[in-house]
């Protein structure tokens, strides 16, 4: 059986959020609503919206030379720096724009940047985009990266987001569960409610997306 996805129309904007309700588990938790990003990631004229909103909270007040996307965010990305140089946005590189960029992983999933990328990261104030933030683990991994380059971390922001920080950073979102998922919730597989119930899971996700058991 498919997982039927709801649609929340979005304040003040042309996206609306897709969610599912049910038992899911990711890499690092377990959560009781699917999040479904991936038009808005992939489908060019949500990714512009997005990236207009998001791109909002850095135009005048933060030097971003690099975004960094995680899970598949590249097309927001994109339009992001692309809004920021449009909006009259200056930074300190040398060439005027803002480079966007993926990271690799190791076999543990700690982010690494190859010897050709990671010119990009040195010296320069980079920006995380993330498609969701709900443990906050894979964010701050990706700040710590940015440290140990010795690039310098400006800001957070992701298409959807549970937490209002991470990092000592204030995360800038799109999309978060205050007055649309007040029930939503992310634990450790040992905390989870609906294990103690026994309710077995719907589907494992993750930033590509969803796998189901029915």
């Amino acid at each position: 059986m498919a997982i039927q996805l709801l649609e929340f129309p979005t304040p003040g904007s042309n996206l609306k959020l897709r969610v599912a309700k049910g038992h899911f588990a990711t890499s690092h938790s377990h959560i009781n609503y699917y999040i479904d990003l991936t038009l808005t990631k992939h489908r060019l004229s949500e990714a512009r919206d997005a990236a207009a909103e998001l791109a909002g909270h850095f135009s005048y007040s933060t030097i971003v030379d690099t975004i960094l996307c995680l899970d598949g965010t590249e097309v927001v990305g994109a339009c992001m720096a692309s809004a920021l140089t449009n909006a009259g946005f200056h930074n300190m590189n040398a060439h005027r724009t803002i480079y966007v960029m993926t990271p690799d992983h190791t076999t543990g999933s700690q982010l690494l940047f190859r010897d050709n990328s990671a010119p990009m990261i040195v010296g320069k104030h980079v920006l995380v985009l993330a498609a969701s933030v709900t443990t906050g683990y894979t964010a701050q991994a990706a700040i710590e990266a940015i440290r140990y380059y010795s690039g310098i971390p400006v800001g957070i922001c992701a298409l959807f987001s549970c937490m209002d920080t991470c990092e000592g950073f204030q995360i800038n979102s799109v999309f978060n569960t205050k007055n649309i998922l007040d029930d939503y919730w992310s634990r450790s597989s040992h905390d989870c409610p609906l294990c103690r119930a026994g309710v077995k899971l719907d589907a494992m996700v993750n930033a590509h997306g969803i796998s189901s058991f029915k």
